[in-house]
């Protein structure tokens, strides 16, 4: 468009087809460039018959560029960095692409040291999931197109394969983590898939329309992560003073709420339909964490612990250096 501006400017009277043949594309793609520059650049461009070419009615300085401030800029580095967690994905290709030219339309006026900035902000994941990239590339395809599609599915802690026919809803990174939220024909029900137990994709040629209802923003509501259920559970756990500080540097939960007690306690309060991730994460803390409420995941908890030293008990020895 930049060149096709500088031909016009020039006052050369340049059409679709001399176009076409300079910059070696089609005339389609010159009229939706020669569109986009008229209709979202705002600029004065008209055609004239008699001379058979595009030209300027009003005087025009300069060429559109994306206006930006220091701040934007700093924040799309920022974003840039945070592309790491989509690296080997399919969106790597696209995303990479968006940002390079979303930085060739930057104007020269900022003056900032970016290389200061490459060195002092990154972003790191310390389990990056394993996922076969053309399964992923499948399913994201088949959840765009609205394709129904079946599955060769593995459980978790199972060998057999499952073969499940999917509605495919919505692929969501949650914590750094790949799931696929569809509709499960065998179940009847809208259930979640990881990717990376998904050994096979294949599409049965129907369509399907997502329920207007769908929303993961609700659906994920009241889970800790990706588990919903369909109970209510009012979760109290206490910290101690070692890691209470940790607890308050984050928001764990959109309905947490926080209680100070003595000596540097906390004590965190969460609204949860499901036990699944709250006992996992609870056990993350050790014994630097109490659960006050409900019974059920105390009582979790414990039997948890027990089978931990149960297991420590019978095949570790623990040398005390």
């Amino acid at each position: 468009m930049l060149r096709i501006h500088k031909r016009i400017q020039s006052r050369e009277y340049p059409n679709a087809s001399t176009l076409a043949r300079e910059l070696e594309v089609s005339t389609k793609s010159i009229q939706r460039d020669v569109e986009f520059m008229r209709d979202r650049l705002d600029l004065p461009l008209e055609y004239d018959g008699s001379r058979f070419g595009y030209f300027y009615s009003e005087e025009v300085e300069s060429f559109p560029t994306v206006q930006i401030t220091e701040g934007e800029l700093v924040a799309l580095l920022v974003a840039e960095k945070a592309l790491q967690q989509y690296r080997g994905t399919s969106f790597e290709k696209p995303l990479v692409s968006a940002f390079k030219k979303m930085s060739a339309s930057l104007p020269e006026t900022i003056s900032l040291n970016l290389a200061d900035w490459d060195q002092t902000i990154s972003f790191r994941t310390s389990a990056e999931p394993l996922i076969d990239l053309a399964r992923f590339d499948a399913l994201a395809k088949a959840a765009a197109q609205h394709q129904q599609i079946v599955i060769h599915y593995r459980k978790p802690g199972r060998r057999e394969i499952e073969l499940r026919t999917i509605d495919p809803y919505h692929l969501a990174n949650v914590n750094g983590e790949w799931f696929l939220f569809g509709f499960d024909h065998l179940r009847n029900d809208i259930r979640t898939f990881a990717p990376s137990r998904i050994t096979q994709v294949e599409r049965t040629g129907k369509k399907f329309s997502k329920p207007e209802r769908f929303s993961l923003e609700k659906r994920l509501h009241d889970s800790f992560g990706i588990h919903s259920g369909n109970e209510a559970f009012d979760i109290q756990i206490r910290f101690d003073a070692a890691v209470a500080d940790f607890i308050r540097e984050k928001k764990w939960h959109p309905s947490q709420s926080l209680i100070e007690l003595p000596d540097g306690e906390v004590e965190l309060r969460l609204k949860l339909s499901s036990l699944v991730e709250i006992e996992r994460w609870v056990l993350n803390w050790g014994g630097r964490a109490v659960v006050l409420q409900p019974a059920k995941l105390a009582m979790s908890i414990r039997q948890a612990a027990r089978e931990i030293l149960r297991r420590y008990g019978e095949s570790v020895s623990v040398n005390p250096n």
